[in-house]
């Protein structure tokens, strides 16, 4: 069941309109939306860009009120519009995705009680950022997870490495974001590093995702090859 115009459809949830200030996300393998209500809350309350929430109302049936998020409707275009319209640059995208990711690492974790954790992510890219008038805000946070930072740096990375690697148009703009994004990073950042273990294990959760196709799935190679290859080239 859902309500209104069908606005846009991601691997995991579709997004219907409910009015002009409102949308309905739902979860169509039946997945509870609680957890991620639960981090976006707790991200706006620290003053984190995130869509605002309609608080639940008491109709309809429970079950299926928990598959489902009634959110802010933004207008702003995703940055990866933004980039294929040129008004903004790959270079600025990367600075913004790390902006993003270091704003987010600042905020203490929800959950855990290891000081060194943050709330991660763990799938921040150009398609994950509406760019609204007063600022960028991230979206889809049904993959959020504690943990130590250079996790969520490294899944950025790759991620952006991987549309690099792959035989499309936009490979070379997301090379420069990423080349960005790894610029921008925090000092204590190592992605590559075997000690930090974080490019090996953003590869190992990238290759469990259900939702990568098999030709995805085959290009985690070379984009952990260009992550190494980009992050050295700037540490020299």
């Amino acid at each position: 069941m859902h309500t209104g115009e069908l606005l846009g459809s991601g691997r995991t949830a579709d997004v219907f309109a409910i009015d002009d200030r409102w949308v309905l996300r739902q979860y169509r393998d039946g997945g509870d939306a609680a957890p991620e209500a639960a981090v976006m809350s707790y991200l706006a309350d620290h003053g984190y860009p995130v869509p605002r929430l309609r608080r639940p109302t008491a109709h309809g049936d429970t079950a299926v009120a928990r598959t489902r998020l009634e959110m802010q409707r933004l207008t702003g275009p995703s940055m990866v519009t933004a980039l294929e319209q040129g008004a903004i640059t790959p270079e600025a995208a990367g600075a913004m995705l790390a902006d993003l990711l270091r704003r987010l690492h600042a905020i203490p974790a929800r959950l855990s009680a290891d000081p060194a954790d943050r709330l991660l992510h763990l799938d921040l890219h150009p398609e994950n950022v509406m760019l609204m008038p007063d600022g960028p805000v991230v979206i889809d946070w049904s993959t959020a997870d504690e943990g130590r930072p250079g996790l969520d740096w490294a899944m950025s990375a790759l991620i952006l490495a991987e549309v690099a690697v792959a035989p499309v148009a936009v490979a070379e703009g997301a090379r420069i974001g990423l080349t960005s994004l790894l610029r921008h990073a925090d000092p204590g950042v190592r992605l590559g590093d075997a000690g930090s273990g974080h490019l090996a294990r953003a590869r190992t959760r990238r290759a469990a995702d259900p939702h990568l196709t098999e030709s995805e799935v085959r290009l985690l190679g070379d984009a952990v090859a260009l992550v190494h290859e980009v992050e050295a080239s700037i540490r020299r």
